[in-house]
């Protein structure tokens, strides 16, 4: 997983506190012989260091509810150490959320500036939705709302906010790609297509996910998309 945000960088102050959370210690004049002390993350590396560990726990069989005393154990670091970057487990799904969305936007903005058919814009932002949950098994669950049903509320929210904005950006594609095609009524056909289009990628996440990640998102994709646009 690429690094999302990191956040604030800790001073030197806080960095020797996250590491006294963390269980290690400093020790400059240590008795030769003795075991080394633990290395310490560089400032803003551990808030990675924590998104990454979660969104790969989110991988495994079974990951139903992940607690922060687990992600701890994992990451082997005290529960303090976590509170340290993130003020709640909320705020740490959250990170992942904004990893999401700034992965996907990102490229729905490179498709619509290179392609210039709109159809096909509208068709590569369906595959590419799926092929990034395809590609980020954690991050599909997050997507599909699988991780967050024992979360706080707001992180479903954000989610379908996230599928409302994309769906945005296909209606826009659809209604230009139906200007062309001599539509009489380009933005009902758009409005119809792409609601379709977005239910098509949650569908298709949501049997990925929970197949155990066997069932390919993106398999016989292309005759779905030929079908819808």
């Amino acid at each position: 997983m690429p690094s999302p945000q990191a956040g604030r960088d800790l001073n030197d102050e806080d960095a020797a506190a996250d590491a006294r959370a963390d269980g290690g210690t400093e020790s400059p004049n240590a008795a030769e012989g003795a075991a080394p002390a633990r290395k310490r993350p560089k400032p803003g590396e551990r808030r990675v260091q924590i998104l990454q560990t979660l969104a790969a726990m989110l991988e495994e069989p079974g990951a139903d509810r992940i607690t922060t005393a687990a992600l701890a154990a994992k990451l082997q670091v005290s529960e303090a150490a976590l509170y340290r970057h993130f003020a709640s487990k909320a705020q740490m799904f959250e990170g992942l959320i904004e990893f999401i969305e700034q992965s996907i936007f990102t490229l729905i903005n490179q498709i619509t500036e290179r392609d210039a058919d709109p159809a096909l814009q509208a068709r590569r932002i369906v595959f590419m939705l799926l092929q990034f949950g395809e590609k980020n098994p954690g991050m599909a669950r997050v997507m599909v709302g699988d991780a967050l049903v024992f979360e706080n509320e707001r992180l479903s929210t954000r989610m379908n906010q996230f599928f409302d904005k994309v769906e945005s950006q296909l209606r826009q594609s659809l209604r230009a790609a139906a200007e062309r095609a001599g539509s009489q009524t380009p933005t009902v056909d758009a409005n119809g297509r792409a609601s379709a289009l977005t239910a098509l990628a949650v569908g298709r996440l949501q049997r990925y996910t929970r197949s155990g990640f066997k069932r390919s998102p993106t398999e016989q994709i292309e005759m779905a998309l030929g079908l819808l646009t």
